[in-house]
């Protein structure tokens, strides 16, 4: 709209149109990409926000005096601002630039692990990805932490009751995921934060696919840090970024060490930044970051409501094309959850139905997800998952419907 406020009346043909790959044909027929919660696809806005960076005003940020230098570092923090506006963080040296949700993790982890003792416990969930376990697994290894785990009922939904038992004073780190990559649930991050608060734990949350459906808003969840990624954002890869409170922040030691994360270094001693810089060694990623502004800038120019409203039609739309299918078994039914849909056919293997599906134009994915705990408990050896974005309309459920029964035909 004129006034930059956002449009209540969400038109995804419009939206689509803005992103060139979606035009292309796979196989001699129209891409319908469904595998958006691995990787979006990205809009002209970001692609012609890179391409002004690199070529008309590029250089290191921070450490010149010359235009160049002024004007990139100008590009690079207004996109920390728009990053703190989205997440609605205090102040912007909230907003801590990372390669991606997973270095974000990582750099907690590691922060907090200098602190953990033999006996710590640290809760993650059954549904949680890879890139929030196996750091908490490291420090399991190296430090002697307890992990216990919130289980998920059948439904793909939390329990919250065992979540309730599983709280005590030893409990040093709850760690869990706004939304699950492959339930497509959207966990109650408020309620988890205050009952991890009230026995004195520090709570991350992993927003990678939060961020992008589920309207994440820090300072009404609480938490004391929430990561996410860009390139699920339809922002670029190799960017993501930690939010963190100031004083959750100030708490926690540097990451890495190297340049621009130091205030003082001499022969006997260093002294660090505050945050965020303290967190971010070396030269950033610059240009990923002025794309990720891009891409926060230009999403947020749409009514989120309108938009997942608009993305679980399209997914109830496959999901009502399918009804009664005795072959299809879905994997999460949460009330609210996100347009995710993962599932298995019957005979023939989650790979196998991705690959016929491709010859179609149907991307999916097909595999663990990297959520084996997960993959485990519902006695799974592998799936297949669309994922449906904004970009994504009632003609692409159709596609992905006809391909799939095509596909399970022919296995049959």
């Amino acid at each position: 709209m004129a006034d930059g406020s956002p449009v209540k009346i969400f038109d995804p043909y419009a939206a689509r149109a803005q992103f060139p790959i979606l035009s292309r044909q796979v196989n001699g027929r129209p891409l319908v990409y469904l595998d958006s919660a691995a990787s979006a696809q990205k809009p002209r806005a970001v692609i012609d926000a890179l391409t002004a960076a690199m070529e008309g005003s590029y250089a290191n940020v921070h450490r010149g005096l010359h235009t160049l230098a002024n004007e990139t570092t100008e590009a690079f923090e207004a996109a920390r601002d728009s990053v703190a506006r989205f997440l609605n963080a205090e102040v912007s040296s909230n907003i801590v630039w990372t390669k991606g949700g997973t270095e974000a993790i990582n750099l907690v982890a590691a922060g907090i692990g200098q602190s953990i003792q033999a006996g710590d416990e640290i809760l993650v969930s059954q549904m949680e990805h890879h890139s929030n376990i196996v750091p908490w697994h490291m420090l399991r290894e190296r430090r002697g932490a307890v992990l216990k785990w919130i289980p998920v009922l059948d439904d793909g939904s939390l329990d919250m009751a065992a979540y309730a038992d599983l709280l005590g004073p030893r409990t040093k780190v709850v760690a869990v995921t706004h939304m699950s990559n492959v339930l497509g649930t959207i966990n109650p991050v408020r309620a988890m934060t205050e009952m991890a608060h009230a026995v004195g734990a520090r709570v991350l949350i992993d927003g990678c696919q939060g961020a992008v459906h589920a309207a994440p808003d820090v300072q009404a969840i609480g938490c004391d840090f929430y990561a996410f990624t860009g390139h699920k954002l339809y922002g670029p890869t190799g960017i993501g970024a930690l939010y963190g409170t100031g004083e959750a922040l100030e708490a926690l030691p540097p990451y890495q060490g190297g340049g621009e994360m130091i205030e003082t270094v001499t022969e006997e001693a260093v002294r660090y930044a505050r945050p965020p810089h303290r967190f971010e060694a070396g030269t950033p990623p610059i240009l990923e970051a002025i794309g990720l502004g891009a891409a926060i800038e230009w999403l947020s120019r749409f009514d989120h409501d309108a938009v997942a409203t608009h993305e679980r039609a399209v997914y109830d739309r496959a999901l009502a094309r399918l009804e009664g299918l005795n072959w299809l078994r879905v994997i999460g039914t949460a009330e609210g959850k996100g347009a995710i849909l993962t599932f298995t056919v019957e005979g023939a293997h989650a790979h196998d139905i991705a690959q016929v599906m491709d010859r179609y134009g149907v991307a999916v994915r097909a595999g663990l997800h990297c959520a084996e705990p997960l993959a485990r408990r519902f006695g799974l050896t592998s799936s297949a998952r669309a994922s449906f974005a904004l970009y994504n309309t009632p003609e692409d459920a159709d596609a992905f419907a006809d391909a799939l029964i095509k596909a399970r035909e022919f296995f049959a």
